[in-house]
């Protein structure tokens, strides 16, 4: 593998990591991947594992995440789904979850950061710490949430998915995409890399080539329009820039005008079913 893009922890040790380039898999991959992985997750910045509205960024990712969970749950109930059995892949503090309950699922949820399900609990959404404490159960819906990207042992990771997911259930996946407009303008400082977390970072083509590898098949893909705003804000934050705001917004709107013809968002959404 050939390195791509040189880049750094902005959130939580500043340390540096490269990006190397998988030519079979169109995929780019953090150099190296720690062993105490947890240990970068332990800051109170991050986010996903709080519900914390302590700065504007913060009360920012809540308002949208508010939305984001409405629409997401509209996808969920798009699909065929048999008994409504639903599992989510890093739940984080389970709000998703609790929405998708109260529409009337059936909700089973892992999430292996401790801080993260003890919030989740207080919600009545009581997470798995591990897959493979599932024992015996299919699911009609799997979803990970910008999740993927996080996960080690990736093959291992898509057979158990493969495992746990009905004959004609839908497997549901966001990711960042590299190549979105975004992505190139912010180069080493877009947020979205946010080593060493993410270990893979995807293209629509490493998405689909992955998931061939392991028998399952993308039928759909969809954008998700607000993280090119939420992931510029980030990015302009990571460059020290006291506009932030402003230029966030315009970064954000003409990432998402570009895409509207080539189709390469900031995230995207990928729709996936188990091949006949």
């Amino acid at each position: 593998m050939k390195l791509f893009l040189k880049t750094k922890d902005f959130s939580v040790s500043k340390e540096g990591f490269e990006l190397l380039f998988d030519t079979e898999l169109e995929m780019l991959v953090t150099h190296p991947q720690p062993e105490n992985l947890a240990s970068y997750y332990e800051s109170e910045t991050y986010i996903s594992h709080t519900d914390s509205k302590a700065s504007l960024t913060d009360r920012l990712y809540q308002l949208v995440k508010r939305y984001s969970i409405k629409k997401k749950i509209q996808l969920v109930e798009n699909q065929i789904v048999k008994s409504k059995k639903l599992l989510d892949f890093g739940a984080g503090t389970g709000d998703f979850l609790a929405q998708s309950k109260a529409k009337g699922f059936k909700v089973n949820g892992v999430e292996p950061n401790d801080k993260a399900r003890t919030h989740a609990a207080k919600k009545g959404i009581p997470l798995f710490k591990d897959a493979t404490e599932i024992q015996n159960e299919t699911f009609d819906v799997i979803t990970l949430w910008h999740v993927l990207e996080h996960l080690p042992n990736l093959d291992e990771q898509l057979e158990q998915f493969n495992t746990l997911l009905d004959a004609n259930g839908t497997l549901i996946v966001a990711v960042p995409n590299y190549k979105s407009y975004d992505a190139k303008h912010y180069g080493s400082h877009w947020a979205a890399y946010d080593v060493p977390r993410h270990l893979w970072h995807f293209s629509k083509t490493s998405i689909i080539r992955l998931f061939d590898k392991h028998r399952m098949e993308v039928v759909s893909i969809k954008p998700m329009i607000f993280d090119a705003f939420y992931v510029s804000l980030l990015s302009e934050k990571y460059k020290g820039n006291k506009m932030y705001l402003i230029n966030a917004f315009f970064v954000g709107l003409w990432s998402n005008l570009r895409a509207y013809f080539s189709k390469e968002f900031s995230s995207l959404i990928y729709i996936i079913k188990k091949k006949n």
